[in-house]
């Protein structure tokens, strides 16, 4: 289910094909649970639709000198239906639920697996949260709407084609009461769904405009309390409640209204059913029994209501398959790192060189320009230079997130262009100014990846990374838990954590992304020392915020403007007086 089922999701396409035939593609591999499942559902609903058959049956027996065989004999059949609804409700529900989970499954598989192949530009084209919903609430979606095709759907056309088929075979004239009344009725609560369906939307609308209020708040509490703003953030948020508030006495006056107004027309078009049924009797017009009478009133009410329940399902397939395109836009989406077939490295000495390296993305400017230098193994190089200069986008260029528009990266001789990455970031290393952890025990956020790394491993990497004291003051030690984001960690604890993830790799090319800058100087010493130990005989690429910290540096590239601006070690751009001067002089010491 994780392999090639998974994967022949992603080859398929959901923008512009109906969305019918997607769904059959959705379920291909499910048609024999769903034919199980409808073929339970039709057995387990029978005795409900065939009812007015029944009474109808009975009733006309009344009358005669012996009604008791046909009383004895309709109602045995009724009861033995009705006791197959246990089993085949049971065996319904299975065969659907295996069949909708299965495809739910899949989604979700597919879904993941294709963001673990988007490009880095791929990924950030949609936020978190909205990935997030796509894999959990779209592909939820999905199961629901196929949930209610069946049960609502599948069950409304049952209940019509009884209807029909046993009115056409008994009183075929009476047909032309169903066809001039239904539509009408159908046509009338159209009409006051649109006007429902609006409110709906503008409820939403504000519901998602209170969400967002409530999450800015939460995220402005330092700002609020340190202004004494606390009373002005009250009223701020508290106007999105009344909005909420107005907007649902709106949407349930609304409802109220639908309701009402729907069971009026319900029972006025029944009643009117049943006085035209009752009047065709008495006047002979039609050859009718009183059993046929009640049988005709019964069906037409279920017309209706099954009419009803298709418009009031209308909603939720639209939801559903609104919910199939969004999950379509991840899966079809072109922008995938492609590494099949490429060549795969066991080995890396860590040689990069950038030969007029440049990269523009679409529709902006470009992000660097003719950049060229060259880093040999165990060579420390730093990037420095202002925000938006292109630090960021050299090591993504580095590690291959993005590949460049012009020029070329080689790595030991091979053009990255001819690599599988994949194969590559197994010898890469990154340290974040902001590093990630996730819920989970201190071993496992260390270890993340590996498979049997043994305690001692684990031991010595923390110990290199200064780390071991305080991991071992933790109640339980390596097996100490940790929230995602790192609580209760410090900022310098948890970077010393990600160092020692890094150097449990012993990886050949090592990234360092501002990773002491949001520390304090306690802290920021024992992440040097830690860092020393780490970037030791490393191909190391570092940004760092503190031009203190890449006084060392083999090599320091000073970019502006996506250009390297100049090059050389601390000494040799000092005796420059130029643009890293400048910025050394406007750097203050810790």
């Amino acid at each position: 289910m994780t392999g090639p089922r998974a994967d022949e999701l992603l080859e398929h396409r959901y923008q512009d094909e109906p969305p019918a035939r997607t769904m059959a593609f959705l379920f291909r591999r499910e048609r024999g649970n769903l034919a199980v499942a409808a073929a339970f559902f039709l057995i387990k609903s029978s005795p409900a639709v065939l009812m007015p058959v029944a009474t109808a049956r009975i009733i006309d027996a009344l009358p005669r000198p012996d009604p008791l065989p046909v009383i004895g004999g309709v109602g045995l059949g009724m009861t033995l239906l009705v006791m197959l609804n246990v089993p085949t409700n049971f065996g319904y529900v299975r065969a659907l639920t295996r069949a909708t989970r299965t495809v739910e499954n899949r989604l979700r598989f597919a879904v993941v697996r294709r963001v673990q192949h988007l490009s880095l530009g791929g990924v950030q084209a949609w936020s978190p949260g909205a990935l997030q919903s796509k894999v959990l609430r779209d592909a939820e979606a999905v199961e629901g709407l196929t949930r209610v095709l069946f049960e609502s759907g599948l069950g409304a056309l049952l209940a019509i084609g009884t209807a029909v088929i046993s009115t056409a075979l008994r009183t075929p004239v009476f047909l032309l009461f169903f066809l001039l009344t239904v539509p009408v009725t159908a046509l009338l609560i159209r009409s006051m769904r649109a006007a429902l369906d609006a409110r709906n939307s503008a409820f939403r609308v504000e519901l998602e405009q209170m969400t967002a209020r409530v999450g800015e708040m939460t995220t402005l509490l330092p700002l609020t309390r340190a202004h004494a703003l606390e009373d002005t953030e009250v009223a701020r948020v508290g106007g999105t409640f009344s909005r909420v508030r107005d907007a649902g006495l709106q949407l349930d006056a609304a409802n109220a209204m639908f309701g009402a107004v729907s069971w009026m027309t319900f029972n006025v078009f029944n009643l009117l059913c049943l006085m035209v049924a009752a009047w065709a009797y008495a006047t002979r017009t039609l050859t009718l029994t009183v059993g046929d009478v009640v049988m005709l009133t019964a069906f037409f009410g279920s017309l209706t209501g099954s009419v009803m329940a298709l418009l009031n399902v209308a909603p939720q397939v639209t939801r559903g398959l609104d919910s199939l395109r969004s999950i379509g836009e991840v899966l079809q989406s072109p922008d995938v790192e492609l590494n099949a077939g490429k060549q795969s490295l066991d080995t890396v000495r860590g040689e990069v060189h950038f030969e007029h390296v440049g990269l523009t993305y679409p529709g902006e400017g470009a992000a660097v320009t003719d950049v060229t230098f060259s880093a040999r193994p165990g060579e420390v190089i730093a990037l420095v230079g202002a925000s938006g200069s292109g630090k960021s986008t050299l090591l993504n260029l580095v590690i291959g997130f993005v590949r460049p528009t012009s020029g070329r990266i080689t790595l030991d001789g091979h053009d990255m262009a001819s690599l599988d990455l994949r194969s590559y970031r197994r010898f890469v290393s990154v340290v974040p100014q902001d590093p990630v952890m996730f819920g989970g025990s201190v071993r496992d956020n260390v270890t993340y990846g590996l498979t049997g790394v043994p305690e001692a491993r684990v031991r010595d990497a923390l110990r290199h990374a200064h780390a071991e004291a305080f991991v071992d003051a933790l109640p339980g030690g390596l097996d100490a838990r940790v929230g995602a984001g790192g609580a209760p960690l410090s900022g310098g604890q948890r970077q010393r954590i990600a160092i020692a993830r890094a150097l449990i790799r012993d990886p050949r090319v090592l990234i360092l992304d501002e990773a002491t800058s949001a520390l304090d100087t306690e802290s920021e010493a024992h992440i040097q020392r830690a860092l020393t130990h780490l970037m030791r005989g490393r191909t190391t690429f570092v940004v760092a915020h503190r031009l203190s910290t890449v006084r060392t540096a083999t090599r320091i590239l000073v970019l502006g403007g996506g250009q390297v601006l100049e090059a050389g070690t601390h000494e040799e751009l000092m005796g420059l007086k130029g643009h890293y001067a400048r910025l050394h002089a406007a750097t203050p010491t810790p």
